[in-house]
């Protein structure tokens, strides 16, 4: 990196010159500074190879580089993590993506025979976005985030961390590795051996458990139930209730206006039931959605003995289910998590690396720990400028003294405790792994 000069006019304290530095710097130096400084080369290394030792979980691993120039370079691979930070020094991409495994070594796929370069495992990905909540959060839209809407991230996470945890009706997972998008979104790796392992078909099917919002804009309603629930819908459901009237009626007003409790009642497919509540809110529209929920709440409830007409117990409380299930579908439909399932049904498919830097915010792709999922604030999110400014702040106030431990530049900084997280996470996958090594020999010994 070229070195800088501090203009003679800046303010002379530390603070002040430290942070004149930072401003100073360009986009690509505070890459190169990121790269060189605090990327976390070994446990990065140790994540995708899945051992201490080299394998081709990493040599046959796919790398893709957005560059500053907006050249997009695919199938990368390297050897190990010294030969990946030297590429990263000398290319200095804005992004980085991570693909699938292959049957040889991306870099050299020109040379491989017709149809032997295959992609063979990669990590279940599954990936949450803001913007395909666009048609419920009002208080932002496109990548604009607040932390009003970010909650529809915190109930997707939480929904689903559950469901692919679960061992007695879902999945048992236990590596997931969840990590801010570094604006409006975040992803879950999975990275348990039998999750990399999947097929396409194995892919599709689990995402397709996981979906439960079908159709685009043009479709009014898209969640559709059936009973009896299955036990995850009822956890699931459980977590929806919890977070529904904060979420969507106090802080999205999702019954605001006309047009917004017009799209609610779609969801209804009793006119009646419809009819009753338009003339009531078109009369007195001031009524806050909080207000308006409990109307429809009474309204279900007077719909199940049908007042004027005689009906047996069992046929009221037929109605009653089905009207129950209702107001589920219209809950799901506005806060259950929306997944993207084209980019978990593709073993191929790239995804943004955790620890890359957005291009648009500044702000570091973090994992965010399990326990952490409801007070993540991604507005906190360290950014490159400030870890390079805090590292600046601490050189300048801890000189280092003979015969002390020389500290990682990212433990100077707030980037330390999403670092320790990653390694401490990388530490259990590298467990399971030596025990899954260990118990194949004692089964071939056993032969």
């Amino acid at each position: 990196m070229e070195s800088m000069e501090i203009d003679s006019q800046q303010p002379t304290s530390t603070e002040d010159n430290n942070q004149a530095f930072v401003d100073q710097l360009s986009a690509n130096e505070k890459l190169r500074i990121f790269y060189q400084r605090f990327f976390p080369y070994k446990p990065y290394y140790h994540w995708l190879n899945y051992e201490t030792s080299p394998t081709k979980a990493f040599l046959n691993r796919e790398f893709s580089f957005t560059l500053p120039n907006d050249v997009y370079v695919r199938y990368q691979s390297f050897k190990d993590a010294e030969e990946l930070k030297n590429e990263l020094l000398k290319e200095v991409p804005a992004k980085i993506d991570i693909g699938a495994v292959y049957t040889m070594r991306p870099k050299d796929k020109k040379f491989s025979p017709p149809n032997s370069f295959k992609p063979i495992m990669k990590e279940l990905v599954i990936d949450i976005d803001l913007t395909d909540y666009d048609d419920v959060r009002q208080c932002c839209s496109k990548a604009d985030i607040c932390l009003k809407c970010w909650q529809f991230i915190t109930v997707a996470i939480v929904i689903i961390d559950k469901t692919l945890r679960g061992k007695l009706y879902d999945f048992g997972f236990k590596h997931l590795l969840w990590v801010y998008s570094g604006r409006r979104g975040v992803h879950c790796w999975i990275c348990d051996d039998r999750a990399r392992k999947l097929d396409n078909d194995g892919r599709k099917a689990i995402i397709s458990y996981l979906a439960m919002i079908k159709g685009g804009s043009q479709q009014e309603k898209k969640v559709f139930l059936s009973r009896p629930f299955h036990p995850s819908l009822e956890r699931a459901y459980r977590i929806v209730d919890h977070y529904f009237t904060v979420l969507a009626l106090e802080n999205q007003d999702v019954m605001d206006t006309p047009e917004r409790w017009t799209k609610l009642l779609k969801c209804i497919p009793e006119e009646a039931i419809r009819d009753v509540l338009n003339e009531k809110w078109e009369t007195t529209p001031s009524r806050d959605s909080t207000l308006k929920w409990d109307d429809l709440m009474q309204a279900l409830q007077n719909a199940v003995y049908l007042p004027g007409k005689n009906i047996s117990k069992e046929v009221a409380s037929k109605r009653a289910e089905a009207l129950e299930t209702i107001k589920r579908e219209i809950q799901f439909q506005y806060i259950y998590p929306r997944l993207d399932e084209n980019v978990s049904a593709h073993i191929n498919h790239l995804l943004k690396s955790p620890f890359c830097i957005h291009p648009s915010t500044g702000r570091v792709c973090v994992p965010i720990p399990p326990d952490d999922f409801e007070n993540f604030d991604p507005t906190k999110v360290p950014t490159v400028s400030t870890i390079i400014y805090e590292m600046s702040q601490w050189n300048e106030r801890h000189p280092v003294q003979s015969g002390e431990r020389k500290m990682s530049d990212y433990e100077k900084t707030s980037l330390k405790p999403y670092v320790k997280y990653f390694e401490d996470f990388v530490q259990e996958v590298l467990k399971d792994a030596r025990i899954r090594r260990r118990a194949a020999q004692q089964r071939t010994m056993e032969f």
